[in-house]
Formats: C-alpha cells, sequence, structure tokens
C-alpha cells in the first residue's frame, strides 16, 4: 500500500493497482485508481508518463494538465476550473530520456476537500513530435467522505444504553485516534464509546489534530404539526396532517390520538377522507430515531355536524321562498287578467249575458201586484229580508266572474244560481186595483224577463 499526504496526513488512502495507458509506445501510469479522503482534508495524486525519444525532432517540448472536465472537446485545466479556484496545484519533475525513451512524473495536489470534488482525474500530456499527444484514461477516482458515527443498542432490554463507533468509509489505515464529543463537550477518545443517553444528546467525533468533525448525531427536536386544509372541517370533507422535526438521523414519524393508544398511522403525513364528527379530537405525531423521541403538541381538527344540514336548509328555504313569489305573481297575473276581462262592457265574454230584470225596492210588492185583487190584503210595514234569485247558464268548465257581487262557484250543474238579499218593507195593499191593471203588469214583467 502506499500512502501519501500533507504534513498531517494519513487520511488519503491510495490503493496500489496501477493504472496504464499505453498508445504506440505513449503510456500514462497512476500510482493508484482509487483514491478515497475525508472531508476538509488534503489529497495527492501523481502519475509517470513515457513517450519515445525521436532525436531527430531536436529537443522536445511539451505541455502537461489535469482535467475533470471537457468543454468545446477540450480539457478544462483544473488550474483555471473556477470550482476548484485557490485549492488545486500541479507540479512536474524534469522529463529524463534514456536511449529510445523518454519519462517524467507528475503530482496535483487538492486542498480543503469537498464532496463535490468526487471524480475521475485525469492526466493529459503533448509533445512537439507529430501525434505526439496522449491523454490516462480512465483516470483516478477519488472519493471525498464525511466521519460517521454508528449508534448500536447492544441490550435490546436496555433502549438508553448505546454503542457509538466513529467511522469511515475510506477505511483509514492505522486507526487512527479519534475524539468524541457529547453535547459540544470532549468526552473521550478511541474508535467506541458507549453511553447512556437520553433524548437531547447531541453525539460527533473527529481525528485528533484535525479540524475535520463528523456531522453531529442527535434526537427529533420538538415536531411542528399542521393540517391541510385548516380550520373546521364539514363532514364527509379529507384533511391532511403533516408532521416535521429536525433529527439525524432522519427521524420516523408515527400518529396518535388523545386519550388513544393505538397507532392511527404511520409516515410524516396522515391523511383521513371523508371524515365524521366522530373524528373530530386531539391529534399529535411521534418523531423518533436512534437516538431518541420527542412528541407534538396537540393539533386539533374540529368536525362541524351541522355545516352539511345548514346548506341543505338554506337550500331548502331558497326553493320555498322561489315557489311562493312564482305563485304570487302567477296569482297577480291572472287576477289583472280578470279585472280587464270584468272591465269590457261590465262582464266577461265566458259569461252568458246577464237577464234585465226590474228592480224592486220591495219585494212583497211585486207578490202583491200579481195577485188577484181579491186576495190582497193590507199589510203592515216591516223590515223583512228575502231573496231574490236570477238563474244563468254557463258553458263548462267557465269560471264566475269576479265581479258580480256576491257570486259563488261554479256549482256541479251547467246552470249557476246568484242571490241577493233585498230588505224590504211590507207595504199595506193598495185596494181598489184593478184586475186589469194587475195583468197589464204581469205581462210587462213577463216580457221584460223574457228579453
Amino acid at each position: 500500500m502506499n500512502l501519501r499526504s500533507a504534513a498531517r496526513g494519513f487520511l488519503a488512502v491510495l490503493l496500489s493497482v496501477p493504472a496504464l495507458q499505453v498508445n504506440g509506445g505513449w503510456r500514462v501510469t497512476y500510482s493508484s485508481s482509487n483514491v478515497c479522503s475525508l472531508r476538509g482534508e488534503i489529497v495527492y495524486l501523481s502519475c509517470t508518463y513515457e513517450y519515445p525519444n525521436n532525436v531527430q525532432y531536436g529537443p522536445t517540448t511539451f505541455n502537461t494538465l489535469w482535467f475533470t472536465k471537457v468543454s468545446n472537446k477540450q480539457p478544462v485545466d483544473l488550474e483555471h476550473d473556477a470550482d476548484y479556484t485557490g485549492r488545486v496545484e500541479s507540479s512536474c519533475g524534469l522529463v529524463k530520456c534514456t536511449g529510445s525513451r523518454c519519462h517524467g512524473t507528475c503530482k496535483l495536489r487538492i486542498r480543503d476537500l469537498r464532496q463535490t470534488d468526487s471524480a475521475f482525474y485525469k492526466f493529459r500530456f503533448n509533445t512537439n513530435q507529430p501525434g505526439g499527444e496522449n491523454t490516462g484514461d480512465p483516470g483516478v477516482k477519488l472519493s471525498v467522505q464525511d466521519l460517521q458515527v454508528k449508534v448500536s443498542f447492544p441490550h435490546p432490554t436496555d433502549p438508553t444504553h448505546a454503542e457509538l463507533e466513529c467511522r469511515s468509509r475510506c477505511g483509514l489505515a492505522d486507526d487512527p485516534p479519534y475524539i468524541w464529543f457529547r453535547n459540544g463537550q470532549n468526552v473521550g477518545k478511541g474508535v467506541n464509546y458507549r453511553a447512556d443517553i437520553q433524548s437531547a444528546d447531541s453525539f460527533s467525533c473527529s481525528v485528533d489534530g484535525h479540524n475535520l468533525r463528523s456531522p453531529l448525531v442527535y434526537g427529533p427536536q420538538q415536531p411542528s404539526v399542521y393540517s391541510s386544509p385548516s380550520g373546521e372541517l364539514e363532514v364527509g370533507s379529507s384533511v391532511t396532517l403533516s408532521c416535521s422535526s429536525d433529527a439525524n438521523p432522519a427521524a420516523n414519524y408515527t400518529w396518535f390520538r388523545e386519550h388513544e393508544v393505538s397507532v392511527k398511522e404511520s409516515g410524516q403525513n396522515y391523511t383521513i377522507t371523508h371524515i365524521t364528527s366522530d373524528l373530530g379530537g386531539n391529534y399529535y405525531c411521534q418523531a423518533h430515531n436512534a437516538i431518541g423521541l420527542y412528541n407534538s403538541t396537540f393539533l386539533f381538527i374540529k368536525v362541524s355536524s351541522s355545516s352539511h344540514t345548514a346548506t341543505v336548509a338554506v337550500r331548502t328555504i331558497g326553493v320555498f321562498v322561489l315557489t311562493i313569489l312564482l305563485l304570487v305573481f302567477f296569482c297577480m297575473r291572472r287576477k289583472r287578467a280578470s279585472r280587464k276581462a270584468c272591465g269590457q262592457a261590465g262582464r266577461p265574454d265566458t259569461v252568458d249575458e246577464l237577464l234585465p230584470v226590474p228592480v224592486y225596492e220591495n219585494a212583497s210588492e211585486l207578490a202583491n201586484r200579481l195577485a188577484p185583487a181579491a186576495q190582497r190584503e193590507p199589510i203592515e210595514e216591516q223590515d223583512v229580508f228575502d231573496c231574490a234569485s236570477i238563474y244563468t247558464s254557463l258553458s263548462e268548465n267557465q269560471e264566475v266572474p269576479c265581479c258580480l257581487a256576491g257570486s259563488i262557484g261554479q256549482s256541479e250543474q251547467a246552470d249557476a244560481v246568484f242571490y241577493s238579499v233585498v230588505k224590504n218593507k211590507r207595504p199595506n195593499a193598495v185596494p181598489g186595483e184593478s184586475d186589469q191593471k194587475e195583468t197589464a203588469e204581469t205581462s210587462e214583467l213577463y216580457s221584460t224577463v223574457k228579453k
């Protein structure tokens, strides 16, 4: 194994599997095909290159560069790449020629490594000889990793006693001295750390003598909960409850309802479809990971059982009011038409012409006049009420005109009878009236009625 780094270093691991690129005597050999290093550290990449020594072309001139990107089919020199400004440096030694071969070495240093620096790095050189250029493919694969804290519980019956391990995917050689921090305080050294943990605890580790520190591992912070839609819900509608909490490792979520021990749902979101009034109440979520757990505050879900009924009632009242208005409109229209008909010659077209009947202030007087003279007797004057009947013929389905005072509706028979009450005074009979006069009056009355 070949290990290179700065004065601090052992944090870059170079696998001694050389990468060769041969093209008619043109060759690039990398010291390793895979390099793993930690974020924030320094890494060195190196290679050797060879090419034919053609003395007929005189002294060989050439250019060298390292690159990860290509623009317009041309490699972009890392020293001119904006993503690496101020962080890369390339250096090459003198070229040496022995007989028909020439060879040289080049190194690349990258400081303050970022995870975005993970890529394939290639070396390229150009000479003044015909066809004198070569790129070493596929290059060196660089992986930039973080320190990580792994949490485990060796005793399943004791969920508070944990074992923490500081590790890196790079598999650093010689197990460098790790330092442990609990809630920001230095609590010991070593690859592993054992502790009884609390939900509010946080842990991290680092490499002694270096600024690099692993991301914090901590339990969930107080979860926040909300509903969509918010506010009062109608029966039959749907609602989604959501929960979120800051935690590392990422938290898992479980939903509960107040005074119930059963789990309602697992997951960050909980959707209730076709909600009923019985499903209203307080809900809360529990965020939990390997370090601990934290319950959210209550989220109150209010379901209005009367909202739907009120809506139906309002619609029903609206329909009822509209019906009444329509009935009033048609009645007024019909009444207006009836008045118009009554105004035409005093009677509607559908009613037979009323018979002209002489009007007598005293109905008894008419009876006395029609009686034989011998039967006429003096009658004392007194107030009486008689009914006079007038018969008129109506066609089927015809209505009694509204303009006739004292009228009643159409009977089942074809003929309709109209009654009027006459206040009569019975006068004393006038003696001595001749039968001839009575006969003449009777004929006159008959003739008038017949008309």
